[in-house]
């Protein structure tokens, strides 16, 4: 069964200033996600499902204009009131619901196998390959997980903390444990990240997930049962996020072996507007190595 690219785009960028997900990067007007739906259409993926707001379609379909032709293309809204049954937005509550709640809204345009990403992430053709190599070949019957792993220091902000999920990986190459991190920094000698407002110094080398990370369609039940759970939970905590490093260390702790795959490839995304100019240096490198054409859909 052929997997499906799953694109997390709802988010609105407050710490980078502006909608990122449709911000210009390449030289021909492209964003990054471009990049990333054009690595994955080179090593197989045929279908895309952009997690969006709503109001931001109009937007998103006249940006992506070239890439809707070139691929079969589905939207879906991530939104406060998109809740399971008989779950209502608590009064006050403004801030999404995270990026576990963002995967479940997928689940009415997805029936096989998919991969998730971030909008906003520069993930590399080799890790999209590795993950949709081994999708291909799991049982979409049964639940099923697995992610890509980066070494943490090829994936900091010199302008500011990032959120990364650590993994901790067995002998056996399967994840042991996930645990997000919300503010790590570079720092000058080694990175650390900062919880309950004390530091924690990190070595650089620890494998994180930048949420490529793939599942059979049977997680969506696994994800509401929980997400019911969490809301029940923290619904009087309006800034409370349900992750999806937390749906991915649900599947290890069913039972399931979740393999970690991983990539020397480098990544880069944008976090703040300073990144920007970093992003844009280096897929112009990558143009003038012949990786990618100029004009990725041929619209020049």
């Amino acid at each position: 069964m052929n997997p499906t690219l799953v694109v997390m785009a709802a988010g609105m960028g407050s710490r980078y200033g502006g909608i990122k997900q449709i911000d210009t990067f390449g030289p021909s007007g492209e964003t990054i996600v471009d990049y990333t739906v054009y690595d994955a259409l080179q090593v197989g993926f045929k279908k895309v499902v952009f997690i969006i707001r709503r109001h931001l379609l109009a937007d998103v379909r006249e940006k992506f204009s070239g890439l809707i032709a070139h691929a079969e293309v589905e939207f879906v809204f991530q939104e406060l009131d998109v809740l399971p049954k008989d779950l209502s937005v608590p009064e006050g509550r403004e801030k999404p619901w995270g990026t576990g709640h963002a995967v479940w809204t997928a689940s009415q345009a997805v029936n096989e196998p998919f991969v998730v990403v971030n909008a906003d992430d520069f993930y590399g053709r080799s890790a999209l390959k590795v993950i949709y190599d081994h999708l291909s070949n799991v049982d979409n019957s049964k639940l099923d997980a697995c992610l890509v792993a980066y070494q943490l220091k090829n994936t900091l902000s010199d302008h500011g903390s990032v959120s990364r999920g650590i993994c901790e990986v067995t002998e056996a190459g399967d994840l042991k444990s996930i645990n997000e991190k919300t503010e790590i920094h570079k720092g000058t000698d080694h990175p650390y990240y900062v919880e309950d407002g004390k530091q924690h110094p990190l070595t650089g080398n620890e494998p994180v997930s930048m949420n490529l990370m793939g599942f059979t369609s049977q997680v969506f039940k696994d994800i509401e049962a929980d997400f019911v759970r969490f809301y029940q939970k923290s619904k009087d905590n309006l800034k409370a996020e349900y992750y999806i490093p937390t749906v991915l260390d649900n599947v290890r702790k069913s039972g399931k072996n979740v393999p970690v795959l991983f990539t020397d490839e480098s990544w880069f995304g944008v976090t703040y507007k300073e990144d920007k100019v970093i992003a844009q240096n280096k897929l112009k490198a990558m143009i003038d190595e012949k990786i990618y054409p100029k004009s990725l859909w041929g619209n020049e």
